[in-house]
């Protein structure tokens, strides 16, 4: 975390500057972005877009005001790792219940009616990356994205006690980027305004609010599928018991009880069971079973058998029922894509995809539609990319989704199915030892690294991918151990991918010394930084500090102590802020003293080099030869302004 830039100052340094009064909101009632809904999803959308002093943003929530306990809970390393960018991630990490163990529980062939444990396995591989999967209470997550919000530019809030009962788009204003085509209105639900409607004027709107998104209705966009039938129970506990996993992420399939699964809380004795109940008839619906809180602990005893359990304390419980629904488009274009049009209004979260929680994808996929859409819309409403860039988003999202339903139906299906051991009147059974193998093989798309943007104006194509192996084109920056040159400060590369709306240009340099002005990575900095066809030019605001739109670092192979500052290219040691301060957080080499040379570890080319461009979103853009500077230009010109 860098601060004191433009001067020194007291206090806590996340807290930012207010903007100038010039810089406010000069028309009450018109922003650029309209949030509705202040889920995860929303939060995460409106903590980006809160960090520019510059785009008036508007989160409206109908609650009377903030979560106060969550239901998804899961938090994948991929969000982990997006949380790093936010600046919280050790906060999560601090508080979190780390599942570092999953076990799998079957019956007992020698007494069907007990369970045995069959296996244990590491939840996570090594290696995919340098955070762990853990569990924390949802509405400390908003908690974090709160507190960012009010220490922003920008103070942000949302507006509680509100309700969206209109929302109209003008087709005559919505070619023009700088109109605001929107109107949305809203009533107060309660409170001393209760019956109020306020009119709110909009470039662009994203309905973050839920499975029953009223944004979602008015640009016609329905949730397509249908239930499976099979009611579960949830439920939040303080109980004592003599099961020996209590402790450890646990599936359990029981001969006649059904299956239970067990996720241990933060705080080291709240636990969550997932409870599997009966299956629904025809046309009814999860509520209408009646299941009280006795029902759920009674069956999750059976379940365990032989083991006790009692429990002392219900903190939350609930029953629902299975499905998979998933929206055609994630914005308000036609199905086909308005060839010239651009969206205004858009869907985000549990909005546009809805499917089973005991996977823990939920949450963390919705809270990646938001980090993908925040940088997009921030770039377009200041004019640093064309509108076009919008589109991206339904595209690269749905994909994701997609895979998503795919996935989540295969392993509701195998979950609530009887262990193949037992008899099973409906003739679904499942051998336990292929549920574990199929929850080993989707190890990473659950911990959400998975994801992989297919070719567009912002994935480039895999023409020099060799150059370097492991950082897979269209996926996200899978980081790795350096060191800082100014400092000696053992870091990790991904970390300095901050969730500011820059692109990274990171500069693996070949085998020459960096000082060397002949070498290919002081040639690349002289074309960045005096070409007219430099991007690093192009693309800077006026009056802006040379890395306020990308920021170029540059990643050596010697080891840090032969690499001296002074000599480097003008570039990576750049004059910025009110004083002209130099900023030395732009050179790093290989953590060789304790074997993390990330040349080796991600199958960069030594002899050549090569350059990485990465999103905001960490998600790897292009793959070019460090001399390449023709085509990082090209790039960069499909979309930026």
């Amino acid at each position: 975390m860098q601060f004191f830039l433009n001067g020194f100052k007291l206090g806590d340094p996340r807290v930012a500057a207010a903007p100038s009064p010039a810089r406010r909101e000069q028309h009450p009632g018109y922003v650029d972005v309209l949030i509705v809904g202040s889920g995860p999803t929303g939060l995460t959308l409106a903590s980006q877009l809160a960090a520019f002093p510059d785009i008036e943003t508007v989160i409206v929530e109908q609650k009377a005001g903030p979560l106060q306990m969550g239901q998804a809970d899961g938090i994948a390393c991929r969000t982990m790792e997006m949380f790093e960018a936010f600046g919280f991630s050790e906060r999560v990490l601090t508080e979190s219940y780390w599942v570092n163990e999953t076990s799998f529980w079957k019956p007992d062939p020698a007494k069907p009616e007990n369970i045995i444990r069959s296996r244990v396995i590491q939840d996570v591989e090594d290696g995919i990356s340098e955070f762990p999967h853990v569990i924390l209470n949802q509405a400390r997550v908003h908690d974090f994205f709160l507190e960012l919000m009010s220490q922003s530019p920008k103070s942000l809030e949302p507006r509680y006690s509100r309700r969206l009962i209109d929302l109209q788009c003008d087709p005559s204003l919505a070619m023009d980027p700088s109109a605001y085509p929107i109107t949305a209105r809203f009533e107060h639900v309660e409170g001393p305004n209760a019956g109020k409607v306020d009119d709110i004027h909009a470039r662009y709107v994203v309905g973050c609010d839920g499975a029953r998104s009223a944004v979602r209705s008015f640009i016609h966009r329905p949730l397509e599928g249908a239930s499976s039938g099979q009611a579960w129970g949830v439920m939040d506990v303080l109980a004592l018991t003599n099961f020996p996993d209590i402790r450890r992420k646990t599936a359990i399939h029981s001969t006649e009880a059904g299956s239970l699964l067990i996720i241990p809380r933060e705080g080291g004795y709240l636990v969550r069971f997932y409870i599997e109940l009966d299956q629904l008839a025809s046309g009814q619906r999860a509520a209408e079973l009646q299941v009280t809180a006795e029902q759920l602990i009674e069956r999750a005893r059976k379940v365990l058998h032989p083991y006790t359990l009692e429990v002392k304390e219900i903190v939350w419980s609930s029953v629902y029922e299975i499905g998979q629904r998933l929206s055609a488009r994630f914005d308000d274009l036609a199905d086909t894509g308005e060839a010239g049009r651009f969206p205004r209004c858009f869907i985000a979260g549990d909005a546009c995809h809805t499917h089973s929680p005991k996977a823990g994808q939920g949450m963390n996929v919705s809270m990646q539609d938001a980090f993908n859409l925040g940088w997009k819309l921030a770039a377009v409403v200041l004019g640093r990319a064309t509108p076009n860039l919008l589109r991206t988003y339904s595209d690269e999202r749905h994909a994701v989704a997609r895979e998503l339903i795919d996935f989540d139906e295969k392993f509701a299906q195998m979950f609530a199915a009887h262990p193949a051991e037992s008899s099973t009147p409906d003739g679904k059974a499942v051998d336990p030892a292929d549920f574990q193998a199929f929850f080993q093989r989707q190890g990473r798309f659950t911990a959400g690294v998975a994801t992989r943007y297919g070719t567009s104006k912002i994935v480039g194509p895999g023409s020099y991918q060799h150059l370097a192996k492991g950082f897979t084109l269209g996926m996200r920056l899978h980081s790795a151990p350096v060191v800082r040159v100014s400092d000696a400060k053992r870091t990790h590369l991904g970390h300095t991918v901050r969730a500011d709306g820059r692109w990274r240009i990171f500069a693996f340099a070949d085998t020459d010394s960096p000082a060397t002005r002949s070498s290919r990575l002081w040639r690349l900095c002289d074309f960045l930084e005096q070409s007219a066809d430099s991007p690093v030019r192009k693309y800077t605001p006026v009056a802006s500090d040379i890395d306020s739109a990308i920021e170029v670092i540059a990643i050596c192979q010697q080891a840090h102590a032969e690499v001296s500052i002074e000599a480097l290219p003008p570039l990576l040691i750049p004059r910025k802020g009110r004083y002209g301060l130099i900023d030395y957080e732009k050179l790093f080499c290989p953590d060789l003293e304790h074997r993390n040379d990330i040349f080796d570890l991600r199958g960069i080319d030594r002899k050549r080099g090569t350059l990485v461009i990465v999103r905001p979103d960490q998600h790897i853009a292009h793959v070019l030869p460090l001399d390449g500077h023709h085509e990082l230009s090209a790039f960069f010109a499909t979309f930026m302004r």
